[in-house]
């Protein structure tokens, strides 16, 4: 007997990019970070060149792109660093007898103008168009002191050029890591101030792990429901719990390129919901639900207001933005992302009930860490973790007091995480100058079990 399959599945490399995705481009090394759905018809805009985003589709993730200049418009070519032999020898004979002490920056040692690379670019598009590695060329050619220049100098005087006239795109696939440095470079305050350190500290301290049932506390776009959801890998389940009747906006979550199975398993549920067999008056959950509905109510209105305003900074300026700015086709289907955090069903509920979760994670800065935990803390079995993220320490001190006086947890600490960032160069190691001095700090412990039977 045969058997035979009707539909075929397609099983799609998360290598590779394919139409629909999201992928983060880094421009020139990084100095712009763009969100970007691959489709037919997106473009990316370059100062004032628009280039279409399809010779990104079906390349692998880390492939490096240069801005070209083509017979109608520019385009996208993929570009292979070459591959560069010294001569260590000779190179440091040379670099020790150079210096830069000499030179004068007069801005007289260019002797191609404007006019003279506007003239390249006239000529050479009655052909394919005027290379930016030609131009770079050109001004390395004609500048006076070039060798007088050290290798360092050189290199950073090639590097300024090429990211003017040779602008390059670095196809990055975003995960929890990359979306989290693109976010607190260009606006922290969306994610909390959350840094990469603090949310890999946060993942440790609530020992997220496969076939965990976590319960998040996200008021910081989704990226930590995102990134435990990441961790898990298609199993277990994650539980993002709101107060109020107003879920909370998860809206990174349609970054991480999820698969179905794992969108299935990202859940949202109210806190009257999961304390309803809790508290079987319902009074004290009513009660609290009440206070939380107007300030549900106002963080919605505020992120809404900062939806628009992405609007507006796509269109106005797209130097900045970390928002999709790219342009989609009337009729393309394929950019359409799983939708993530749908409502949770009731076996899932009674589940939850009845087992308890397996960890707590809190990333919610305008609410009072004390209320939330003593709230949660019963949803989850004994001698599960938690995690508390706070950026500052005040709050989280008042909490492991008040969690220390009524004996509801053990091995409590609060960790500051910091993470210094250090160039590395020949013969010239330090750290970066601009570093982030926003760290916060976390809350961690275990659930300890109370006998309130006894005296």
């Amino acid at each position: 007997m045969s058997e035979s399959k009707p539909e075929s599945v397609t099983v799609l490399n998360p290598r590779v990019t394919w139409e629909g995705c999201t992928v983060l481009l880094g421009i020139n090394d990084g100095d712009r970070l763009v969100f970007a759905r691959l489709s037919a018809g997106s473009t990316l805009t370059i100062g004032n060149k628009t280039c279409s985003l399809q010779p990104l589709i079906g390349c692998p993730f880390g492939s490096l792109f240069q801005v070209e200049s083509g017979k109608k418009k520019p385009y996208l070519s993929r570009f292979v660093p070459p591959t560069e032999v010294q001569d260590e020898g000779g190179s440091q004979l040379q670099e020790e007898s150079r210096d830069n002490r000499a030179i004068i920056d007069n801005n007289q040692a260019q002797t191609l103008t404007g006019e003279d690379i506007d003239a390249m670019r006239r000529l050479k598009t009655v052909f394919y168009g005027a290379t930016g590695n030609e131009i770079v060329e050109a001004l390395i050619a004609n500048n006076a002191t070039f060798d007088k220049k050290t290798q360092f100098s050189q290199e950073k005087y090639r590097l300024k050029k090429q990211k003017k006239y040779a602008p390059r795109v670095l196809l990055r696939r975003p995960f929890s890591r990359s979306i989290c440095e693109a976010y607190f470079k260009k606006y922290p305050a969306r994610i909390g101030f959350l840094r990469v350190d603090a949310l890999s500290l946060l993942l440790s301290m609530a020992n997220v792990t496969a076939n965990s049932d976590v319960l998040v506390v996200d008021m910081v776009g989704g990226l930590v429901t995102g990134a435990v959801s990441e961790r898990l890998g298609g199993s277990g389940s994650v539980c993002s719990i709101y107060l109020g009747g107003t879920p909370y906006l998860i809206e990174i979550i349609r970054m991480f390129n999820f698969s179905d199975e794992i969108c299935k398993r990202i859940l949202r549920c109210s806190f009257n919901d999961l304390c309803a067999v809790q508290n079987e008056t319902g009074e004290q959950v009513s009660q609290h639900e009440d206070d939380c509905t107007m300030e549900s109510q106002s963080n919605e209105k505020t992120s809404l207001s900062v939806g628009k305003e992405d609007g507006h900074l796509s269109s106005k300026n797209g130097d900045s933005n970390l928002v999709p700015e790219n342009k989609f086709s009337s009729s393309s289907k394929t950019c359409k992302a799983p939708k993530a955090g749908k409502k949770a069903p009731k076996e899932a509920i009674q589940s939850w009930k009845e087992n308890g979760f397996s960890s707590l994670i809190i990333a919610a800065a305008e609410q009072d860490a004390w209320s939330l935990v003593k709230d949660l803390l019963p949803l989850r079995t004994y001698s599960a973790p938690f995690a508390i993220y706070h950026q500052y320490l005040q709050p989280l001190a008042t909490c492991m007091h008040n969690l220390q006086h009524e004996k509801m947890a053990i091995g409590l600490q609060i960790s500051e995480p910091w993470l210094r960032e250090y160039q590395v160069l020949p013969s010239r190691t330090h750290p970066c100058m601009q570093m982030s001095g926003t760290r916060g700090y976390i809350l961690s412990g275990t659930r300890m079990y109370t006998n309130t039977s006894q005296p």
